[in-house]
């Protein structure tokens, strides 16, 4: 082998370990360069060069990419006046989503050469170091078909001769079913040689394998089921599109490869039920990184004493609540999402603002009228008035008198007449006002990830939560949404009503009550802000539907919830009003009203060509062999 250089994380950490604690190799700096004979030998500088290999794991969604991922789709509004775009766009570009990083693919297929080839390990560690690689590679290839569709499947470093005719290094794209086929096969080759241990969140298990095997095969089963649907959504060659026969057998390996983790063949995985409170007991799945979170199957892991943090707390805090004042506010869950949680008999309806007369409910609290809903929406979302770090935020719009006049400002510092009252503040800290950005425009703040830990709203500081890319209520959903295609409802409502009895629904969901709007909605309130909502919709090909450029109204709104078609294309709120009538049965009550923040003026549009994302022009130049999507 050719003596080449690696750039390699401080050594002195790492000499005298066999493995490192897990998570602890992922936020050690580069410090010096070591040959790859020498590194190789070393299973302590192997666990090094593969820690930049984890760092580089791509997410679509993530907590140190920003916030900016989740504030789209119209299950979030962002309030920040440089992200309106979301909101006043018309329709995604073909080249958004899109990834091509074979630099990352060259450097997993030298790893795995390497270790391969290394005589200085033990079989033990060897094994491991390979099935990480290729469970990292694997991983990899899926975010590459899920965003693009078959891509050239490279499983060995290409050399360069230096001969100018680079016609060696030019490979065709692979059928997509063949990249979906590939990530399935590799997670069955290497699970074994990984470790069963529920306790190990940052690196590869044999759940993260499994796990990774059961979402793909979903995936496509979906695309082969669904796809038949969209037929201007293939290419001649397969490169897009897989055959409807394939639907069976992909959602077959679905279901196997959740159940090997439901039945704990790899480690002791269970749902998170740590706290007596529901709502908190969810919103604590993402904040608990000790040994009780059995939930957690593998995570992108930040450290505050090592360096490695993230913002999310620091843009996303409750304003009036934040640590320093200067940055909060900015992901606003929508009333779109609020209103598809169900109330705790099952059964689906908007939030009452109106009476059977049209005439506004008087609330005594502002988190009456989420009252008897479903858990995991005051885990999901800080609803008005909820608490956060000890505090409540303080969310309303304005005054509304007797006789309907609204008494608001553009600022809670800015004061305004009331009778009876003088000069009082009339909006909350909090907001809502209409374009007023690191307020919440919508009524909401996000709770998903919030770090309530003293500190991690800071710019220096910053937070270490944790970023679950694999849990295990996603493996549940994913075994039932197999087992539904499959024509087992039964065993998919068994798997559903494990997650749904967690949120507080008792009533378990019957075989006759499993429908595709149930498997949808199911997704859609346990995983929101997990980075799903993308590639669901486009894996069922309804993604066009939902998204469908058209405006909506208020009657599109509250009309239809629970229906995984229903058009999704707008963000709104819920504006809680104080009601201000001395002498009135309703004095100082709370009423609310559903609003469209003035800043959205676009809808989302999704297009055929949204589906798969455009190849780069530089990429079709460089290789004559990779045909273009469809539609580009």
């Amino acid at each position: 082998m050719k003596k080449k250089y690696l750039i390699m994380i401080i050594a002195s950490l790492l000499i005298g370990q066999s493995c490192k604690k897990d998570s602890d190799f992922l936020d050690v700096p580069p410090k010096q360069v070591l040959p790859t004979e020498l590194v190789f030998s070393d299973p302590a500088l192997v666990l090094s060069v593969l820690g930049d290999l984890y760092n580089r794991v791509v997410d679509f969604s993530g907590l140190d990419n920003g916030w900016a991922s989740f504030t789209d789709f119209s299950e979030s509004f962002p309030s920040e006046n440089g992200s309106y775009f979301f909101v006043q766009r018309t329709g995604w570009g073909f080249g958004e989503w899109g990834t091509w990083d074979y630099g990352y693919v060259r450097d997993l297929n030298l790893f795995i050469q390497r270790a391969t080839a290394a005589t200085k390990l033990t079989d033990a560690d060897k094994a491991r170091f390979i099935a990480e690689a290729r469970f990292l590679r694997a991983q990899y290839y899926f975010e590459l078909v899920k965003r693009m569709g078959g891509v050239p499947l490279i499983t060995e470093p290409l050399e360069y001769d230096y001969s100018g005719n680079v016609t060696p290094l030019q490979k065709p794209r692979s059928k997509e079913s063949d990249i979906y086929d590939f990530v399935i096969s590799e997670a069955e080759a290497i699970k074994n040689d990984l470790p069963a241990d529920v306790n190990v969140k940052s690196r590869a298990t044999k759940a993260a394998a499994l796990a990774m095997e059961a979402r793909a095969a979903l995936y496509a089963g979906s695309i082969a089921k669904y796809g038949v649907t969209t037929p201007q959504v293939s290419l001649p060659g397969n490169e897009v599109g897989i055959s409807a026969g394939k639907a069976s057998d992909y959602y077959t390996k679905a279901l196997t490869a959740a159940q090997a983790i439901i039945t704990q063949t790899a480690g002791s995985y269970q749902l998170y039920k740590a706290l007596p409170d529901l709502s908190d007991n969810f919103a604590a799945i993402f904040l608990d990184k000790t040994s009780v979170n059995q939930e957690a199957i593998f995570i992108e892991d930040f450290k505050a004493n090592g360096g490695k943090t993230h913002g999310f707390t620091t843009n996303n805090q409750p304003f009036s609540i934040s640590d320093e004042g200067l940055d909060a506010g900015r992901l606003n869950p929508s009333l779109n999402l609020v209103e598809s949680f169900e109330r705790l008999d099952n059964t689906y309806a908007p939030i009452p603002t109106r009476d059977g007369a049209g005439d506004p409910i008087y609330y005594t609290d502002q988190l009456d009228i989420f009252a008897g809903r479903d858990a995991r929406l005051a885990g999901t979302v800080l609803l008005p008035n909820g608490l956060f770090k000890g505090k409540r935020t303080e969310v309303y719009a304005g005054y509304q008198l007797g006789n309907g006049t609204i008494i608001t400002s553009g600022d809670a510092t800015q004061l305004q007449d009331v009778p009876g009252l003088g000069r009082v503040q009339v909006v909350g800290k909090d907001g809502t006002v209409n374009g007023q950005e690191f307020r919440s425009q919508t009524g909401f703040y996000i709770r998903k990830y919030l770090d309530p830990t003293v500190g991690s709203g800071r710019r220096g500081r910053g937070s270490d939560v944790a970023f679950i890319r694999y849990r295990y209520a996603e493996v549940l959903l994913n075994a039932a949404e197999a087992a539904f295609e499959l024509g087992q409802t039964g065993v998919a409502a068994d798997y559903m009503n494990q997650v749904r009895s967690r949120a507080g629904l008792t009533t378990p969901l019957t075989a006759g009550n499993i429908t595709f709007d149930r498997i949808v909605h199911e997704r859609r309130v346990e995983l929101a802000f997990e980075g799903h909502t993308l590639f669901d919709m486009k894996r069922w090909r309804i993604a066009h539907i939902v998204w469908d450029g058209n405006k909506m109204s208020v009657s599109d709104l509250v009309s239809n919830i629970g229906v995984a078609k229903k058009r999704n294309t707008q963000p709104y709120g819920l504006w809680p009003y104080k009601y201000y009538n001395p002498g009135n049965a309703n004095h100082n009550k709370w009423i609310f009203k559903e609003v469209l923040p003035s800043p959205v003026t676009g809808a989302n549009n999704f297009q055929f060509g949204n589906y798969y994302s455009e190849i780069g022009n530089d990429i079709l130049a460089a290789n004559p062999l990779i045909v273009k999507q469809p539609n580009q």
